[in-house]
């Protein structure tokens, strides 16, 4: 089934581990894909243009920007994250079907490459060996790790772990054989034809507001999952570890901002303690009613409280 994570962490488990993996890198300097910056750096002179532009768009694009981050933001947390991720639940063709195309709308990497990242980095978080690990700095964990190579012991760590069920999912092999084809109609012409054929937006005002305008937001939404939430808050699961319960990082992006919860239980499909304040969390409740989604993953309240009562550092309020 893949990783699924641990329910306990001690402090050993986590020196060690850290250890094992934290031999010394080459300097990022060395590491430079320069393409990819030059690449970022042009889609973030399109966000800044779609930002000037912003107070020159009709009502209804407004709204149409929000919408669209809602759905890209249900195909990374309760698609990409919590369904291949780590497993959490199950869900019907149906609904991996839609939540693949939310996932293609965001123009975040295909599934395949995004769980086996995700699984690498919950097995090694926050060493050499996590993608986007936080002991390289803010900027590395936010964005920078996207401008380098893989170094060695992501590398070789990641070939260790078992992905058998991505490449066994048809719904994740067919986003990534025709990745173009799902991010050119999701990314680009879905979001842009809408507001020009429903209500008579500019070419302009579409594409560098409902298109790069949003996919900026959605790309540093999720980044602050790594960056925001691995640096800012508390931890009263666990005090040992860097993730933290942040609640910016839930603001911007369906309710992943519990993220010393998550990181203490990786494989609750919630991703939370408190499902109300958790919007992914009600849309997987939505899809368990409507029969799309079963076998939904839950940790127990003693589970919960021993943790926090051995590793927490006092800031639980329950």
């Amino acid at each position: 089934m893949g990783f699924q994570g641990s329910s306990t962490t001690t402090v050993s488990e986590v020196k060690n581990k850290a250890t094992a993996v934290n031999d010394e890198l080459p300097p990022l300097r060395e590491q430079i894909i320069w393409k990819n910056v030059l690449r970022f750096g042009f889609f973030h002179v399109l966000y800044i243009k779609g930002l000037t532009l912003l107070p020159y768009v009709k009502g209804w694009s407004i709204v149409w920007i929000f919408v669209l981050h809602f759905f890209g933001s249900l195909g990374i947390t309760a698609g990409v994250h919590r369904l291949w991720s780590h497993r959490s639940y199950k869900a019907s063709t149906a609904m991996r079907i839609f939540l693949m195309l939310c996932n293609s709308m965001t123009y975040e990497n295909s599934i395949l490459h995004w769980a086996r990242d995700h699984r690498v980095h919950h097995k090694f978080t926050d060493t050499n060996a996590d993608p986007h690990s936080a002991g390289r700095g803010f900027f590395f964990s936010h964005i920078g790790w996207l401008l380098v190579k893989k170094n060695h012991r992501t590398k070789e760590e990641g070939d260790k772990i078992n992905y058998d069920d991505l490449y066994q999912d048809k719904v994740v092999m067919f986003q990534y054989r025709y990745y173009g084809l799902t991010v050119l109609v999701c990314w680009l012409l879905f979001p842009l034809l809408v507001p020009m054929l429903a209500w008579q937006e500019t070419f302009m005002n579409s594409l560098f507001v409902c298109v790069f305008l949003r996919h900026g937001m959605i790309l540093h939404a999720t980044y602050c999952i790594n960056s925001f939430s691995h640096f800012f808050g508390m931890k009263p699961y666990d005090r040992h570890m860097k993730p933290t319960e942040n609640h910016l990082t839930n603001f911007v992006i369906a309710g992943e901002g519990f993220h010393n919860y998550h990181h203490s239980f990786p494989y609750d499909y919630s991703a939370s303690e408190f499902r109300i304040f958790n919007v992914s969390t009600l849309f997987i409740d939505f899809c368990a009613f409507l029969g799309l989604a079963s076998h939904r993953r839950r940790v127990s309240p003693e589970a919960i409280k021993r943790r926090i009562q051995r590793t927490g550092d006092g800031s639980h309020k329950g």
